[in-house]
């Protein structure tokens, strides 16, 4: 890539942080031995109580540290996208960490791929200690990924580069979700852009330990809550109106017999008749017009 004529830093480096005291030097220091170092790396503290300041004191003057109460990663990640000055925003969570090219080949895609908004890297997967297979459902894919992103969630922070005016179009995380926060984002992004991958494992994905949102119970409630959104929006054309549909009714089943099978029968009939709701509509979508205007 060819230097910078401003002082505006290409891409910007969004990590946030919550008692990670344990793994974030890792992650920074990632990102500073990147070979591309056209970049400002911003550490958002969501009001840690462990050893986080201590030890980010040493990097005074190599990164931008936001302190702010306790609010979630997506209020840290919110308020990393609001400060940062670049065109460009990478994501690090910090129990990841980059790999040295990780940036450059970014870079280097955006450089020959002037139109694109957003694009990711393979990635490698830790849990534990040792290193696991994704399983296929897990594949990346690259371009137009709405659809297959309806089920689970196929965009990893940590591997994303994205222009910073996309969040102008579909606004940022939703600070109001604990956790699938991304799987929302990710959504209302796939329906309307094509999402590019590099398929070279340039990040790595740890986990395994207590505190990581994707082992919190119940995900498929925040996944249900985003996919009735977005149904509520303007995002989706009608096929992806069917596709989406199609799956709440499938996840709001699973999540219904989840509770069923754990006593909890209150919010099983809320899910099971939010099911029906659903198929119900499907069906009068479905119906031919003749036999719509029938029943009129």
């Amino acid at each position: 890539m060819p230097k910078n004529p401003t002082n505006t830093p290409l891409v910007s480096v969004i990590i946030p942080t919550y008692n990670r005291a344990w793994c974030l030097k890792k992650a920074v220091d990632s990102v500073l031995k990147q070979d591309f170092k056209d970049f400002e790396l911003i550490v958002v503290d969501d009001g840690s109580t462990d050893d986080t300041q201590t030890l980010l004191k040493p990097y005074a003057g190599a990164l931008k540290l936001i302190q702010q109460p306790h609010s979630g990663v997506s209020a840290a990640r919110n308020k990393g996208i609001a400060v940062a000055s670049s065109s460009l925003i990478a994501f690090l969570d910090s129990d990841d960490y980059w790999y040295p090219k990780k940036l450059s080949t970014q870079m280097e895609f955006f450089k020959k791929n002037p139109d694109a908004m957003v694009c990711q890297t393979e990635e490698i997967w830790i849990r534990n200690g040792r290193r696991v297979n994704p399983m296929k459902k897990h594949r990346k894919l690259s371009g137009m990924i709405f659809t297959p992103s309806l089920e689970l969630c196929l965009i990893s922070p940590s591997a994303v580069v994205m222009r910073k005016n996309i969040f102008t179009k579909v606004n940022t995380f939703d600070e109001s979700l604990p956790a699938c926060e991304d799987y929302d984002l990710w959504l209302r992004i796939t329906c309307r852009y094509p999402v590019y991958l590099i398929d070279t494992p340039l990040i790595v994905k740890t986990g395994g330990h207590e505190d990581q949102l994707s082992r919190a119970p119940g995900l498929d409630k925040y996944r249900i809550y985003a996919l009735k959104k977005i149904l509520q929006g303007d995002f989706l054309t009608e096929p992806q109106i069917q596709d989406t549909e199609a799956v709440l009714k499938k996840k709001c089943k699973i999540y219904a017999d989840g509770c069923e099978k754990h006593g909890r029968r209150t919010v099983a009939a809320y899910y099971y008749r939010l099911a029906e709701d659903i198929e119900n509509k499907m069906k009068e979508e479905t119906k031919p017009e003749d036999e719509a205007e029938e029943d009129f």
